[in-house]
């Protein structure tokens, strides 16, 4: 998210005033103007010098003068370079940290803790909240039973990881006695346990494909039932995706996102989800907190916004992303720790069950 324009490309005083302006305008919402500049920077500059350092910010298109005002407003410029290269993280502290840590309790059902964090979020912000539901196909299989129903008919039941319990009924190729379907169970169990649902495919139809003449016949049977719990066009494994949010009203709270129009479009957005899955979909393979600010998102809706993001684990392995929604002029200085500890907490209670 490099703004192409180098940090020595301005003065180390110009950078100054550029956080300056925008801390002031973070808090406030109002353009600053250059006696509030120098009074906010604490240098002893005529209001000539600082007006030219103003007018050279703006040239570069770190700063914008709106029509109705002489004062200037950050661009989506000047917050990267704010973000990337003058931010001073504010370091949590221990009763914000224990309350994070007890709101995410690991005997909750996955599916609350999910709804927990994004709760948790909302309020430790007070933007909008994100979290991207595990995602099934990278979260590793625990356990794998078979029960028989009916004739060729086989319920499977496949518990992951994280504590979350899927069924399918599936058709096998002949009729299995119960103790067979356990000899099943155990096999594909202590062979397959401890892989992703996409790496269990994988394996069990490259091990069909290149060594079912050398296999004995449970194994043959143990590899076709396994191939056909694990197909891929299953509804209870495929991995659309999806997200819960909480704090959506939030936003009404700040004036450059409160038209209507505005709110409109944002609340479409958390509604269809499409436009913000594919955005958190593309901070799964990011290392920590990515942040997208206004435009940087690719998306129109989001424009006025920015999106703070962090992969969340389990067992070493990224299996969603959770983050914040809020307008550009967010305090990014809080708000980044608060993901970043919430992401790493979340996993770990995800883990723990």
């Amino acid at each position: 998210m490099a703004t192409g324009i180098p940090e020595n490309a301005i003065s180390e005083r110009a950078q100054h005033f550029l956080k300056v302006l925008i801390e002031r305008y973070i808090r406030e919402g109002h353009p600053v103007g250059s006696r509030t500049l120098a009074k906010d920077a604490g240098l002893d500059l005529s209001p000539a010098t600082i007006r030219n350092v103003m007018a050279d910010l703006e040239d570069l298109g770190f700063v914008a003068s709106p029509h109705t005002s002489a004062g200037r407003v950050p661009t989506v410029t000047g917050y990267r370079m704010f973000v990337d290269s003058l931010l001073s993280l504010k370091p949590l502290d221990q009763k914000l940290l224990r309350q994070v840590q007890q709101q995410l309790d690991i005997h909750e059902p996955p599916a609350d803790l999910v709804d927990s964090a994004s709760r948790l979020l909302s309020s430790l912000t007070h933007l909008a909240g994100v979290v991207m539901v595990p995602k099934h196909n990278q979260v590793k299989v625990k356990q794998i039973e078979f029960v028989p129903l009916s004739d060729v008919r086989v319920l499977t039941v496949i518990v992951t990881s994280t504590g979350e319990v899927f069924n399918r009924i599936i058709e096998t190729s002949r009729v299995f006695s119960r103790s067979e379907l356990e000899q099943l169970s155990n096999y594909i169990t202590i062979h397959y346990a401890g892989h992703d649902l996409e790496g269990i495919r994988s394996l069990v139809l490259r091990e069909m494909r290149e060594t079912k003449r050398n296999l004995d016949e449970l194994m043959v049977q143990a590899l076709e039932v396994a191939s056909a719990a694990f197909a891929s066009s299953d509804d209870t494994t495929s991995d659309q995706g999806d997200f819960v949010v909480a704090g959506q009203t939030n936003l009404m709270d700040f004036d450059e996102l409160a038209q209507m129009d505005s709110l409109r479009s944002l609340f479409n957005a958390f509604t269809e989800k499409q436009e913000i899955l594919h955005l958190l979909d593309r901070s799964l393979e990011a290392d920590g907190v990515q942040i997208f600010i206004g435009e940087e998102s690719g998306y129109v809706t989001l424009k006025d916004c920015s999106v703070i993001t962090s992969p969340y684990q389990i067992d070493s392995d990224v299996v969603g992303v959770l983050g914040v929604i809020g307008p550009t002029r967010m305090p990014y200085d809080r708000v980044i720790p608060i993901v970043d500890i919430t992401a790493k907490l979340l996993g770990s209670a995800l883990a723990s069950r």
